[in-house]
């Protein structure tokens, strides 16, 4: 069987972790709200989509992403 050492990340950073979490919080919120009817949780739900994304690019550009000066792999 052929090896692969191609190191892809596959989400092994803190700027992955943390915009996965909040999609995770998001899609739950999100659920919750249709569950119950609630408006005010359907766009909470719809409002941590974007923030999700906007954190982990922010992460990421500080040097918490895959490469970056603040992870294991830049060491």
């Amino acid at each position: 069987m052929a090896s692969n050492n191609t190191d892809l990340g596959h989400g092994d950073t803190v700027a992955a972790w943390t915009t996965v979490i909040i999609l995770m919080v998001s899609s739950v919120v999100l659920t919750a709200g249709i569950w119950f009817a609630s408006s005010a949780m359907i766009v909470a739900g719809v409002v941590l989509l974007p923030v999700a994304f906007a954190v982990g690019f922010l992460l990421k550009k500080s040097g918490y992403g895959k490469g970056g000066s603040k992870t294991k792999s830049a060491h």
